[in-house]
């Protein structure tokens, strides 16, 4: 039977979102600026990051101090060799009761039936607009929607659960949100609704660029009849609609900027390097990789993870608004493509 272990804040930690590269083929401007990650970016090397090995261990050692869920993210995780190798590791280990995988979609042709025969079950799919020439120019690479809809379609008909997230930025891509929800209403997915977020300190972030919940749901009341569902789980990041006129169709809001859900964030970070965050707005991460590779055993591994989990006082979005524009420009964030969303 799994610990009880919880934060100082009381929270217990039940989720834990595994980075296994930081490499993406996408180069999204709210996470992965091109001018920054040019083609001349020096990224982990493979001995930098965490084996899978390592990555099995730790999530063992998570399970057993309360993580049920998993979720490997990147960068773009498909583009890790033999991602599926490592799904079937995961699969079996006691007390993990599910396994997601947020992606982009560009790949899931080519890994998608591997990483489900291999166990894996949810994936969350990024889609910023419906429009072509649009989502062409917020991935920077130049891939229209038509590409990642049909990777959606064949997703769909492997028996993958989807949930579809979408960035919402005021000036470039709020038009989209009624398209997205008319496209996605009848399909069997869950369509989310993410304000656009102050992650690291690359994505010319700033207060008005962010289209609250409030103001997307206004949008959507304009031709959806919603209704607003109570949290399924403790810790359930996403507020839920369902439509009142289409069986089974949801909506959802990730809500980080307008309603903080820090009081009971139950999600620890593993970067693909091996460090561990108790926050995706965190600064400073703490090195698990160097432990693990100096002979640490299984019991002082457990007993470190568990003080470091005791210590977390993470609690930024409940700080956001407190903090000056120059406090933020200093506070030198992790950037989303390190530890992923």
């Amino acid at each position: 039977m799994a610990q009880v272990v919880t934060d100082k804040f009381g929270r217990p930690i039940r989720d834990l979102r595994i980075s296994v590269t930081d490499k993406c083929n996408f180069r999204c401007r709210y996470c992965m600026p091109k001018e920054i990650f040019g083609d001349d970016f020096e990224f982990l090397k493979r001995e930098q990051l965490l084996s899978f090995d390592e990555i099995e261990r730790l999530a063992r050692i998570y399970a057993s101090l309360g993580v049920k869920k998993l979720r490997l993210t990147g960068g773009e995780p498909m583009m890790r060799k033999d991602l599926h190798e490592l799904i079937e590791r995961l699969t079996v280990i006691e007390g993990i009761e599910d396994i997601g995988l947020t992606t982009n979609g560009l790949l899931l042709k080519k890994h998608g039936k591997k990483l489900y025969d291999a166990g894996l079950r949810r994936i969350n799919i990024s889609l910023d607009a419906m429009d072509d020439e649009l989502f062409g120019k917020i991935n920077d690479r130049g891939i229209g929607t038509s590409r990642i809809l049909e990777q959606i379609e064949y997703a769909i008909g492997l028996g993958f659960q989807i949930k579809i997230n979408m960035v919402v930025q005021k000036g470039l891509n709020e038009q989209e949100i009624l398209p997205m929800a008319r496209y996605f209403k009848n399909l069997p997915v869950t369509l989310r609704f993410i304000e656009f977020m102050d992650v690291g300190n690359d994505n010319g972030w700033n207060f008005d660029k962010v289209v609250s919940k409030k103001e997307i749901l206004e949008t959507l009341q304009t031709e959806f009849d919603l209704e607003p569902l109570d949290p399924a789980y403790y810790g359930e990041v996403a507020k839920v609609y369902k439509h009142n006129d289409a069986a089974d169709s949801y909506l959802g809001f990730i809500t980080s900027v307008s309603e903080s859900f820090c009081s009971t964030c139950t999600r620890a970070r593993l970067s693909s390097d091996g460090k561990f965050y108790g926050c995706l707005f965190a600064v400073d991460g703490f090195d698990i990789k160097t432990l693990m590779r100096d002979g640490i055993s299984d019991e002082e591994l457990t007993e470190v993870l568990t003080g470091v989990w005791d210590n977390r006082d993470d609690r930024y979005s409940e700080i956001r608004t407190e903090i000056t524009e120059e406090m933020r420009q200093k506070r030198k964030k992790i950037n989303m493509s390190y530890i992923g969303g």
